[in-house]
């Protein structure tokens, strides 16, 4: 009895911050819906183009840090050691592609969405159509892990199971990307970056003075220990981890084909993801575009740099608190996250200790990847707040980018789909009216995939940018710098690719052709779900550029503007 109070007392805390923390930013980012309303469709779909820079890019990068990046990537890095390191590479390379390679150019076409331009470019209904069913494809993918990550940190901060969690996380994006469209999104989103950036660096910076006595994580990571011995922190870490059979922290066991092909998809992934591109349409100028994808880069850098040293704090720390430990000892942390499912124990040789090794038919200790980032303050015995503030960012990372999610489904259905080829005399008030019960739709239905998810949130979203590159990033490449590509290379492109990556994600990630998941030596050429977006993309450029031989050029209006979306004089306004 005196146990149960001591655990109960020991909740009452972490809790209490929960809720006051969550309830102020919730408050915070409900507030800025309602204060930045949209009135009109172009305030809906592109915050009317009048977005700073500063805050633009603000925004871009809060798009851009899903609960992927907030929770799930330190999460896998922790486990997969130097293999983890794709998505580091993937991620980043891929923003630094998109801001140079596309986002000046698509911003001077001046189209309000990513099927819009295919549709226009490729001067077909049919592409802009099949443009519509990829970003959707792509945007419940993803939204999908965003979902998941909300529901994460319900379940265990609010100690409410994740599927009430899901659904308090659809209400409360529900409201604030219904109401206030690309406008209230872009404000809310600048504070849930200043959200989330600071929720993951305290414990961050907390956890490496404690270990390191360094104060930048970054730094802390590849320091040597605090205790005065000398020893490397990845040196103990690689200790750890081959004492208990795993292979060295630091050395990959992926081969050197996925690890490409997984970069790469990753990388071109993120060109084509329709919800980052659309921010570029929100600022006045090409510019403005440059330079807010310069801050937003610069604004990322910040956490991807850290998610390295929190994977290995984490990791370390996991390991020293519970393997090898008696089950009637392990730290409270241990067993509230085991409350979660997230995290399980089985004596299998019935002597009260957890036998954590890379052995499977002896290994005890099952831990949910997606738990690291989340459990990390808890297992370094953080303060109550410092935990609850890590709850808070990771609600802001998810939501932030469910919401540009939510508003690229939306505008799809109502600007691409009912506007440009059921119904193009719609009002400009039923248009809104449309874009704002599909983005309703669009809710219930991430809910769905949040509540019956296929992986972990990053395994989840990887597939998204699979998805991505293989459908949009070679029409987008091909409209933008070959102006002799036509409308029928495009769409056999777009149709080969994405049929193709979908069908090896269903088979292999989530086994829906056989009996059982099938095993990784039958991966083609070795190559995993989460990179098949390169060979995917590969059979798009293939397909599209054969079909174009074989087909009419397009005709010679649509030459003009791809020769004049390139030019860079006079690139200070948006041509419309």
């Amino acid at each position: 009895m005196v146990m149960m109070h001591s655990l109960l007392a020991e909740g009452i805390g972490v809790q209490n911050w929960t809720y006051i923390l969550v309830g102020i930013t919730f408050t915070l980012y409900i507030g800025i819906a309602i204060w930045s309303r949209a009135g009109s469709t172009k305030e809906f779909y592109v915050a009317g183009g009048g977005v700073s820079p500063l805050a633009n890019g603000m925004a871009t990068a809060a798009d851009w840090m899903s609960a992927a990046s907030f929770i799930s990537m330190a999460g896998i890095i922790s486990f997969a050691g130097y293999d983890g390191a794709v998505y580091l590479m993937g991620w980043t390379g891929g923003y630094v592609l998109l801001a140079l390679l596309l986002a000046p150019y698509l911003r001077k076409f001046g189209k309000f969405t990513v099927p819009d331009f295919i549709g226009d470019r490729y001067y077909s209904n049919t592409a802009r159509f099949v443009g519509v069913i990829c970003a959707l494809l792509v945007s419940f993918t993803y939204v999908a892990g965003q979902m998941r990550g909300v529901g994460l940190v319900f379940s265990r901060f609010l100690e409410v199971d994740i599927n009430t969690g899901v659904i308090v996380g659809m209400l409360i994006v529900l409201f604030y990307a219904v109401l206030g469209g690309m406008k209230g999104i872009t404000y809310t989103q600048v504070a849930q970056y200043c959200v989330l950036i600071f929720a993951f660096m305290v414990p961050a910076i907390f956890i490496s003075i404690q270990m390191t006595g360094n104060p930048i994580p970054q730094l802390g990571f590849g320091s040597t220990l605090a205790d005065g011995s000398g020893t490397y922190l990845l040196d103990k870490l690689d200790g750890l981890s081959t004492d208990l059979g795993f292979a060295e922290y630091t050395e990959g066991s992926k081969s050197m084909v996925d690890v490409f092909a997984i970069t790469l998809a990753l990388m071109v992934g993120t060109a084509g993801l329709p919800h980052v591109i659309v921010r570029f349409f929100t600022v006045k100028r090409v510019k403005d575009a440059r330079k807010s994808a310069g801050i937003a880069l610069l604004l990322i850098v910040i956490l991807y740099t850290t998610a390295p040293a929190v994977a290995v704090f984490a990791r370390t720390n996991m390991i020293e608190t519970v393997s090898n430990k008696s089950y009637a000892e392990v730290p409270v942390w241990f067993k509230k996250w085991e409350t979660t499912g997230l995290i399980t124990f089985t004596d299998k040789n019935n002597d009260g200790h957890i036998q954590y090794v890379a052995d499977k038919s002896k290994n005890e200790l099952v831990v949910d990847n997606d738990i690291m980032v989340l459990a990390n303050p808890e297992i370094a015995n953080l303060p109550d707040w410092v935990i609850a503030l890590v709850a808070a960012g990771a609600l802001a990372a998810a939501l932030s980018t469910a919401a540009g999610l939510l508003l690229v489904i939306s505008a799809s259905v109502s600007h691409d789909l009912i506007k440009k080829i059921i119904n193009p005399n719609i009002s400009e008030k039923n248009e809104l009216a449309a874009a704002r019960l599909s983005a309703v739709v669009a809710v219930c239905v991430a809910g769905y995939f949040g509540i019956n998810p296929p992986g972990f949130v990053a395994a989840t979203v990887a597939l998204a940018f699979g998805l991505a590159a293989a459908s949009f990033f070679p029409a987008i490449i091909l409209g933008i710098f070959y102006k002799k590509m036509n409308k029928e290379g495009a769409i056999a492109g777009m149709v080969v690719g994405i049929t193709a990556m979908l069908l090896y994600m269903v088979k292999y990630r989530l086994g829906w052709f056989d009996d059982v998941l099938p095993d990784k030596s039958e991966w083609w050429f070795g190559i995993s779900p989460e990179g098949f977006g390169t060979i995917a993309m590969l059979l798009n450029f293939i397909v599209s550029i054969v079909i174009m031989r074989f087909t009419p050029d397009p005709p010679q209006e649509v030459q003009d503007i791809v020769e004049n979306i390139r030019i860079p004089s006079g690139a200070g306004d948006a041509t419309h």
